[in-house]
């Protein structure tokens, strides 16, 4: 059993490599990620995907990425963008956020920082919580937090990050992972 996605991502720039680069470290942070090399094609592949972000390279040609923001909010979507771009002037950014973008991340960026910065709009906007939860279990995967029945619970690094694994692995009944007291866990119908 798989996961859910955490959200579904549309990464657009005219680079490919930069495409691939994203498109593969999205997919394994968890993210459904669908391309586009320019901004007609991101149109066309937002309407029919519905993503819950955009990763937007501002400078493209044909249609750029201010261009796209503003097709998309002239037709309703309120979709959030993250813009990429080779130019950090701040009156590129103040254009680039005046016109709706969510945030702005210059080139060269970080895998890492660019992960963070789309789960932190996703939150802004309300596409994902930073918290899970099952039965009395609940977990904040931003304060790296975790309580039982309500009561803080001290986890190593390796606990917290299996028990976010195991919330988000088996959220459906019949459950499959069971616990083997002394040796470790199972997958296995239950009996």
């Amino acid at each position: 059993m798989v996961a859910p996605p955490e959200a579904g991502i549309l990464v657009v720039d005219d680079e490919p490599s930069i495409v691939e680069l994203l498109s593969v470290s999205l997919r394994f942070a968890g993210f459904d990620v669908r391309t586009a090399a320019d901004g007609q094609e991101a149109l066309e592949v937002a309407r029919d995907f519905s993503p819950d972000l955009l990763v937007l390279d501002v400078m493209m040609p044909v249609l750029g990425g201010l261009e796209v923001l503003r097709a998309l909010r002239a037709g309703g979507s309120r979709t959030p963008v993250l813009f990429l771009t080779a130019r950090d002037a701040p009156a590129d950014k103040v254009r680039g956020l005046t016109l709706g973008g969510d945030d702005y991340v210059t080139k060269p960026f970080s895998l890492e920082e660019v992960v963070a910065r789309i789960r932190a709009v996703l939150r802004r906007t309300g596409g994902r919580s930073a918290r899970l939860s099952f039965a009395d279990l609940e977990l904040d995967e931003d304060s790296h937090e975790a309580w039982k029945a309500g009561q803080p619970v001290s986890l190593s690094p390796t606990e917290f990050q299996l028990l976010r694994y195991f919330l988000k692995l088996d959220t459906t009944e019949p459950r499959l992972l069971h616990t083997l007291r002394g040796v470790g866990y199972v997958l296995r119908l239950p009996r």
